[in-house]
This record gives C-alpha cells, structure tokens and sequence, in this order.
C-alpha cells in the first residue's frame, strides 16, 4: 500500500482577507530562500520589502532599490517556501507614473517569481492604480502611514498621527484603498489610537509595523527581530541577540585558522 503524500497548500490572498477581526496575522520579511525556508514553518504571509535594499546591499533609504533585484529576491524567497503567501514590493519608480507602468512591472513581479501578490506604497492618490491591477487579476496589499519610499518627502522616518488634524487624510487613505479592491493594508509608523480606529472601520485586514496591537496582524523586518542590526526602532522587539553571536563565532574561526587549528582531523580527509 503506498504511502500516502500530504500536500502543502500555500495561504491565498482570500484567506488572507478573511482573518479580518479574526486570529491575528503572522508575517516577516525576508529575502532569500535559507531564512524563507524558516519563516515559512510560522508565518501566514512573507513580505520581500524593498527594505532589502538597506538591510542586504546596505542603501541609505529603498529609493535606489531597482525592479531586478526585488524579482530576483523574490525568486529566491518563493523557492524556499511552500506555505506562505509570498508578497513581493514595488520599488519606487515602478507604478506611480500611471495605472498601465503599474500593470506592466506587476505583471512582470508575478510572472517571473511566481509570487501570490505585491505591495505598494500610497493611499488615496494611489486608489486608481490599485483598482487598475486588480481588475486584471493582480492582488494588490497597500501601505499607508510612514512610507519609505517617500521619505525625502516627509522629510525623514516620522511617526504618522502625533498631530490629530491629520488623522482625516490617514483615514481616507484607508477608505481609498479598501474601496479600490486591496486585500490588506500595512499600516507603518502610526500611532495607537489612529491605527485602531482605521483598523475597526475598515473591511480589510491592517497589518501594523509600529502601529500597536489594535492591528489585524503585525509584521516585522527579519533581521531587525534577530539582533543582527546595531541599531533598531522603537517598536521593534528584539526575539534574539544573533549579531555578537555571529561575531564570536567568525572571531573565533579566525584565531583558529591563524592558530592551524583548523581544520583538524575531524575535518580532513585521509
């Protein structure tokens, strides 16, 4: 009797808009297929931020981040993985000129990795893109509050909502993007109670990034939760202090190298 292969089903874009008020909604970024390959075992989606621009090639801001990169991270990232709802951004420069450039390079995102949806920054000045893609077929997450790729801009990363006159244009942006047929929001630097009031008006699940608990679900940058960066944001918590760890271990790689202590015999062939 053969033996029976279970299969594993990865989470839809539906799936994913159904948690609204529900289980709260599990993602990470990550870039490339070792580390997808763990997220996956825990996380509902995985985002491929251009964020990998400053956290892998060391960029000031994901303004320089180019369309080849983010596809080519997001191949790697959708080979790793088997479950999750691979989410891939669209880097600056990529959809804002028109609705048609948008489809154009969302189409190419999804075509060659094979990945379940994108991700754009913008609210309401954005709601005829994000109606545009989806309409042909393309799941679109939208991203309001702080947006990096407009940072120049805001004139650097600061927190959204701290003056309450704002809050107006925050929530039509919410409004804007459900409406145009987002199956999810990342709402990104934002604070406590503008976040929770968008969170309960909306039909769609937010996903918060520094923007409390009151958010359908949270994500956050890999590398930032693993200690691996000398410096993290406020509402980063950090799960694992890997940086000094991997340090020792290259340091002390390197005295035995340097010592002939390495490799030895279990190391060597004979």
């Amino acid at each position: 009797m053969s033996k029976q292969v279970e299969v594993v089903r990865r989470t839809t874009v539906p799936q994913i808009r159904a948690r609204k008020a529900g289980e709260p909604i599990v993602s990470l970024t990550s870039y490339h297929a070792h580390t997808a390959a763990i997220v996956d075992k825990h996380a509902d989606f995985i985002l491929v931020g251009d964020s990998l621009g400053m956290v892998m090639h060391g960029m000031e801001s994901t303004v320089g981040v180019p369309l080849d990169l983010m596809i080519m991270h997001g191949k790697a990232v959708v080979r790793g993985t088997q479950k999750a709802l691979i989410v891939v951004d669209m880097p600056f420069g990529t959809y804002e000129e028109s609705p048609n450039m948008a489809f154009r390079n969302a189409a190419r995102i999804m075509k060659e990795t094979s990945c379940g949806a994108v991700k754009l920054e913008g609210g309401a000045r954005m709601a005829e893109t994000i109606r545009f893609l989806v309409e042909r077929g393309i799941p679109v997450m939208a991203h309001i509050g702080l947006t990096p790729q407009s940072s120049h801009v805001m004139g650097g990363f600061k927190t959204q909502g701290r003056d309450e006159d704002t809050w107006a244009e925050h929530i039509a942006d919410a409004h804007a993007v459900t409406e145009a047929g987002a199956f999810a929001v990342v709402l990104e630097g934002m604070v406590e109670p503008l976040a929770a009031k968008i969170t309960k008006e909306i039909a769609i699940p937010t996903i918060g990034i520094g923007a409390s608990v009151d958010c359908d679900g949270q994500i956050l940058v890999l590398e930032d939760m693993l200690g691996l960066n000398e410096w993290t944001p406020k509402f980063v918590r950090v799960y694992s202090d890997l940086g000094p760890a991997i340090e020792s271990a290259v340091e002390r790689y390197a005295d035995d190298v340097r010592a002939r202590a390495f490799p030895g015999d279990d190391e060597t062939y004979r």
